[in-house]
């Protein structure tokens, strides 16, 4: 089971996050700290499944940003690895490459696009056009 998704930029700082199951506000900063800190010390060729306390991290690096996903030990680091990727392959496609001004200024639209992807912590759609039909209509309504 997932239980966040984080994209932080090189300097550590949280431009998205999403919980599945609750944490308290006064810890999130903390496991955010952390995850983000293990994650950014490490080296482009080090492996990017990374175990900690009771859960595992798995993560990506796209430029300037990192996609950070917290799991349980039972998760396929593997599909999830392949959920990051097709993550920011939507988001390439909805934003045409997309940045992290991309990702500050159009939160509610990621937030939908994760939204879609994965509900109460499991992955339920990969297709990226099923994926991307609420956000064309809503911006089709905008236009109209």
């Amino acid at each position: 089971m997932i239980k966040f998704v984080l994209m932080v930029n090189q300097q550590g700082q949280t431009r998205l996050s999403k919980y599945y199951e609750p944490v308290e506000l006064s810890k999130r900063a903390a496991l955010e700290a952390v995850a983000v800190r293990c994650c950014l010390s490490r080296g482009k060729h080090q492996c990017s499944f990374v175990e900690y306390k009771d859960f595992k991290l798995v993560y990506r690096q796209y430029a300037a940003l990192y996609v950070v996903v917290g799991v349980t030990d039972s998760e396929n680091e593997l599909s999830i690895y392949e959920l990051i990727q097709n993550f920011v392959e939507v988001l390439d496609k909805y934003f045409s490459r997309v940045s992290e001004l991309d990702i500050m200024f159009n939160l509610d639209s990621v937030h939908i696009i994760l939204d879609e992807m994965i509900q109460n912590g499991h992955i339920v759609e990969t297709n990226k056009s099923r994926i991307l039909a609420p956000l064309t209509a809503i911006d089709k309504m905008a236009d109209g």
